[in-house]
């Protein structure tokens, strides 16, 4: 029999970005991928396509499968000859009963091989500005659990000495027997005023963080209405927190965002909102797709020689346009002699990849932009091409052949529905769990009323709206959507600096 094999990985803590390099790859290779609640669903989009995807999530009182059938799983399907990874939150041997899943598969005689993930032990404290050991203040740290096997018929807590034997102590999964443990902890010694914190999702965008008391802090927990997951920090270094809080003091923390951007390019957006704190919800209302047919782009890319301009309109034109150059057999030398026009930074930056340097880039980012540019640069009898989206503004070609020029526009990519959820966007508009609405083109307006379908625009108006630039908050003004950001600057950077500066300033 072909034994396979086993990788006990450790996610982290929360922040999915905190996992290990070793962790991500391990992902990538699965044939299997046994995951928990605590590992967050974003790494899942490192497995393969055909990557077999298992969830056994345990909440409190919740669990999806027993531990010992998620032991059964790990061995049964390392025997089928798969490459399995089980995800686990945190750090498989910190609670994490990486251990036993390991002494299962050494008695299956099943290899493995574990590799150490981020504890929350000490990620979370730091996510919320308190380091567990600081000096002058914390020379030790011990890590306990707080919720211990209900089988057990007695603790095997040495509350006499804990309760003084490190200078902090960091309980995990804690809080449902928050009133127990500090019972415990003050019947043995520890100061009732000694300074504790409670700490909520830490290192996620909705961390929340408690600053208490050893004394108060149960009660502080039950008028507040704190909920697991969470840890309980007890020592002198939670006072340190009132200077060093970091990652709830950044501008976007805490607000929900949603991201309507074509997937393929939402990452870059989402990933500049997460810098300011913001949660992201990508919720493609585009998909880029070729066009309809390649027959009018392909026949412009086998007469390349007869324009003398070519004008971008957008990353997504470059893209197409090279594909179709590079599939008829040629490159960038294709274009020598031509020159090139490109509307905006970021589809300047496409073309230079692709080893051309654009001769324009007009300051304003939009068509009227390019056409003040070319003013004095196209004459009579020129001829040029515009590879662009299938649907799109007709102020460029129209300017262009007021200045008499033979402008022949093709089709590059379509724009069409992305295909979200409408249901659940619709849901979470209603219940107020959508902060800010981003919208980077016109596309993105029309498609996402399309998917919330009748009364979308009275959902779209409990959030504040962000638009790239005046053409999108044109669409929307005429669709009956009042922006509450324009960019500046038509880019992503752009859009991102200007919800940055909103929050900053509320």
């Amino acid at each position: 029999m072909n034994k396979g094999m086993v990788y006990l990985v450790g996610a982290g803590p929360g922040d999915y970005k905190l996992i290990s390099v070793k962790g991500q790859e391990c992902i990538a290779k699965a044939d299997c991928l046994v995951y928990d609640r605590l590992a967050d669903d974003r790494l899942l989009a490192h497995a393969r396509p055909d990557a077999e995807l298992i969830y056994v999530g345990k909440a409190s009182s919740d669990h999806t499968l027993s531990q010992e059938g998620i032991n059964a799983l790990l061995v049964a399907k390392a025997a089928e000859g798969k490459t399995v990874v089980r995800l686990k939150g945190g750090d498989p041997f910190v609670f994490g009963r990486g251990g036993e899943e390991a002494l299962e598969l050494v008695a299956a005689g099943i290899p493995f091989e574990i590799v150490p993930g981020v504890t929350s032990a000490i990620a979370v404290p730091a996510y919320a500005g308190i380091p567990v050991t600081h000096r002058g203040i914390a020379t030790s740290f011990a890590v306990i659990t707080g919720h211990e096997d209900p089988a057990k018929t007695e603790s095997s807590l040495r509350w006499d000495k804990l309760a003084h034997g490190a200078d902090t102590l960091v309980f995990l999964m804690g809080i449902e027997n928050l009133p127990h443990i500090t019972a415990k902890l003050i019947e043995h010694g520890r100061s009732p005023a000694t300074p504790a914190a409670v700490i909520r999702w830490g290192t996620k965008p909705e961390q929340e963080v408690l600053v208490t008391t050893v004394g108060k802090a149960a009660a502080d927990v039950a008028a507040t209405g704190l909920k697991p997951p969470a840890i309980f920090l007890v020592g002198e270094v939670a006072t340190l927190r009132d200077k060093l809080a970091w990652f709830d003091k950044r501008p976007l923390f805490g607000k929900k965002v949603l991201v309507t951007r074509a997937r393929e390019q939402a990452s870059v957006l989402t990933a500049a909102l997460e810098e300011l704190g913001a949660e992201c919800i990508e919720a493609p209302a585009i998909k880029i797709v070729p066009p309809e047919s390649y027959d009018a782009l392909d026949a412009a890319v086998g007469s390349l020689a007869a324009y003398d301009w070519l004008i971008f309109t957008s990353a997504n034109g470059v893209d197409h346009f090279f594909a179709r150059l590079h599939a008829a057999g040629r490159d960038a030398r294709a274009l020598g002699g031509r020159k090139i026009a490109a509307i905006g930074v970021a589809t300047a930056d496409r073309l230079r990849r692709q080893g051309i340097l654009a001769d324009v880039v007009p300051a304003e980012f939009r068509a009227e932009g390019i056409v003040a540019a070319l003013e004095d640069l196209v004459k009579p009898g020129m001829k040029v091409l515009i590879p662009r989206a299938e649907v799109a503004r007709d102020l460029l070609p129209e300017k262009l052949r007021a200045m008499g020029a033979a402008v022949d526009v093709v089709t590059a990519y379509r724009t069409v529905n992305g295909g979200g959820d409408g249901a659940d966007l619709a849901a979470r508009l209603t219940a107020g769990a959508i902060d800010l609405i981003t919208f980077t083109s016109s596309s993105t307006v029309t498609n996402l009323l399309d998917l919330l379908g009748a009364g979308g625009l009275a959902l779209i108006a409990k959030a504040k709206v962000a638009c790239i630039g005046p053409i999108t908050a044109s669409t929307c003004i005429e669709k009956g959507i009042k922006p509450d950001i324009v960019a500046d600057e038509f880019t992503v950077a752009g859009l991102v600096e200007a919800i940055g500066n909103l929050y900053k300033e509320g």
